[in-house]
């Protein structure tokens, strides 16, 4: 009976949901595509009975009424436009994290809750108004009891349980639409989700945020013209972040940058380099480069803030990365090719010629143009239908890659609308692959590799009846939670009469909204 009350629950959600995502036409898309299994479409036509829906789907605005964890979940969904298509991925894309601040008492009871200390004690200055309010967390401008300008981010109040709650039916969905097999089993829904409550998992702890910043500090020593902001660690708990303040324009005022005195052709090509060496070089990237979160500071050098959501790739799927890409830049398809089935992220029964031909006729037409005449909408919509043919399994972290380097590429444009990301990425690309797949990287990583064997035998031996390690080059995919499914014929009854008092709540809600 409990699993029932959940599962009722979980259905009066999705239909409340639903009749906020009908009154922005975004039901509609879903109800049309072919793809869709018979009892989605079902749900969603009873959710939009008696609604009035516009011609035109606003699927951001749709989310943004629902709530901060919609917010959250659109933006991931914006990086998968194999699952929910171009237009609508598009639409997502430019959904606006912004929402009225919530009050300063409430503010100040977690900052001082946080610390066990009064404010006053903290902060000589602490300005009440925010200068950004997002679904998570709103950031204040503060200066410390040393003097020191800073940003201090705050979590909303209440928003753990907001979207734990959320999760839960989100996971409780996922569970119901993959079982339905075909396409929606492809896409692995559940899969999605998963790596949903990791980012938000990151994202709702700001102290994990803040070691991602310092790791990324770190890295992009390298890169002296990218700057990541100092984290005060005195002043940082799980849910109050406090750093460096920037002074800087951001770099979608591509007339202010130019007033400024700024180099923009510079900037654009320091951000691809950058890029490049966090996900090329250290497998450990930014992954929500938009510009709001990108700053050209006085001294002509980017700061990026906002560590939320980062990327990892690991060092075998870095080098798969790079030969990928310089082979789509060199058009060397055939080892493009070779490299997916390598990875077994193209099943083996497939043709690796057939594959590669496949991808000559995505590669082939954006070699050589500058980016302002590539249709990264047509070119994503090309590798997802190859996706399809070739029965790819999708690659969370690798499409999390991918949609950065689209926006990415998309900032660069806006600075410099000549640049060509390829050809500032192929000498890049090409230094970094001799060093890592030349002669004496070759032998020194065989020396290493046989050491670390000789040291695993004895364990080896004890857990090879228990344990095989995963192949391919995806990281192991975070543990689904256990979702009772309502497939039993004993529950058809209690299902159907829970589905008509929800039906009469939407005819409800038609009267009233």
């Amino acid at each position: 009976m409990e699993d029932l009350t959940a599962s009722v629950t979980h259905l009066w959600r999705l239909l409340k949901w639903g009749r906020t995502l009908a009154r922005h036409g975004a039901l509609r898309g879903i109800e049309q595509d072919p793809m869709t299994p018979p009892p989605v479409r079902r749900l969603c036509r009873l959710a939009r009975f008696g609604a009035r829906t516009p011609a035109t789907p606003d699927y951001a605005a749709a989310l943004v009424a629902i709530g901060p964890a919609a917010v959250k979940l659109g933006q991931v969904l914006s990086t998968r436009p194999d699952l929910v298509g171009e237009r609508a991925a598009a639409n997502l894309s430019q959904l606006q994290d912004d929402l009225p601040p919530a009050p300063f008492a409430a503010i100040r009871q977690i900052i001082e809750a946080s610390f066990g200390a009064p404010l006053e004690s903290l902060f000589s200055r602490f300005d009440e108004q925010p200068v950004g309010a997002a679904s998570i967390a709103q950031v204040h401008h503060a200066v410390t009891t040393e003097g020191r300008e800073v940003a201090v981010k705050v979590l909303r109040p209440g928003i753990e349980e907001e979207f734990a709650r959320a999760l839960e039916t989100y996971e409780w969905a996922a569970a119901h639409v993959e079982r339905f097999g075909g396409e929606a089993a492809r896409l692995r829904p559940r899969l999605v989700v998963a790596h949903f409550r990791q980012w938000t998992a990151r994202e709702l702890d700001l102290q994990r945020e803040a070691a991602s910043a310092s790791e990324l500090r770190e890295n992009m020593v390298a890169e002296p013209g990218y700057h990541i902001p100092e984290i005060d660690w005195r002043r940082t708990a799980r849910r109050v972040l406090t750093l460096e303040w920037l002074d800087g324009i951001k770099l979608n005022d591509r007339e202010a940058l130019i007033a400024d005195g700024q180099d923009c052709g510079a900037l654009a090509a320091t951000l691809v380099r950058a890029f490049l060496r966090q996900a090329v070089v250290d497998g450990f990237f930014h992954a929500d480069l938009h510009h709001g979160n990108l700053f050209a500071l006085r001294d002509g050098r980017i700061a990026a803030i906002d560590f939320g959501i980062m990327g990892r790739v690991d060092r075998r799927a870095r080098l798969w990365l790079a030969e990928i890409l310089y082979g789509l830049i060199t058009g060397n398809y055939r080892r493009v090719a070779e490299i997916h089935f390598e990875a077994q992220y193209v099943p083996a029964h497939h043709n690796v010629d057939e594959f590669a031909t496949a991808l000559r006729a995505a590669g082939e037409p954006i070699r050589g143009l500058p980016v302002k005449d590539i249709s990264v909408g047509r070119m994503l919509e090309s590798l997802f239908a190859i996706t399809r043919d070739f029965d790819m399994p999708t690659q969370p972290h690798l499409l999390l890659l991918q949609k950065t380097m689209v926006m990415n590429e998309g900032v660069a444009t806006a600075l410099d609308p000549d640049i060509n990301m390829w050809e500032t990425a192929e000498p890049f690309l090409r230094e970094w692959i001799r060093s890592e797949l030349g002669p004496e990287a070759y032998y020194a990583d065989r020396l290493i590799e046989t050491v670390r064997a000789f040291k695993k035998i004895p364990e080896l031996i004890d857990r090879i009846d228990q344990y095989f390690p995963p192949r391919g080059a995806a990281p192991p995919a975070p543990p689904l939670p256990e979702i009772p499914l309502v497939v039993h014929r004993n529950w058809l009854a209690y299902v159907a009469t829970g589905l008509v008092g929800l039906a009469a709540g939407a005819a409800a809600m038609a009267l009233f909204t």
